[in-house]
């Protein structure tokens, strides 16, 4: 019950985008669906809502929002997090995608491995961010924390 069952990115007002975007987008959202972990902590003024989710995601006012709603269709939590903390990491890991996707076209597989160790290492590091933005919000495992650390990137790209 502790999971994300469905995922709605809100990129209606975002550049499209490219093709390696949109892959990694779509494989975010297949692992994410096919295994999470995320759970709403209690709250001392009301009941928590049981999952699973359903997840919005978006960029508003320079805010990255989560909208947590039942499956049922009800409202279970929003909270906005500052997209400040994330600025850095995101713009370290487009320029790391870009000479990954580059390399994979063009240099020997030493080389791209070395590269997709870095991205990684990133990426974990925006994962990191994510689950500590989100204490005392909602509590997800590090793969969870991974796949939407992904997909915020892709709304961050356009926002």
């Amino acid at each position: 019950m502790n999971r994300i069952s469905q995922i709605e990115l809100d990129d209606h007002n975002l550049p499209p985008p490219t093709p390696e975007i949109e892959q990694e987008r779509r494989v975010a959202i297949f692992d994410l669906i096919e295994e999470n972990s995320f759970q709403l902590p209690p709250r001392e003024d009301r009941a928590v809502p049981q999952g699973p989710y359903h997840l919005g995601l978006a960029i508003r006012d320079k805010r990255l929002v989560f909208d947590v709603g039942t499956e049922g269709g009800d409202k279970a939590a929003e909270f906005h997090l500052s997209l400040s903390p994330f600025r850095q990491v995101v713009k370290d890991y487009y320029q790391i995608c870009e000479s990954y996707f580059t390399a994979v076209k063009t240099l020997p597989p030493s080389q791209i491995e070395t590269i997709d160790m870095a991205r990684r290492g990133i990426h974990n590091e925006g994962s990191r961010v994510l689950q500590e933005r989100l204490e005392g919000k909602a509590d997800i495992d590090t793969d969870t924390a991974r796949r939407l650390f992904t997909l915020i990137c892709v709304l961050h790209f356009g926002g």
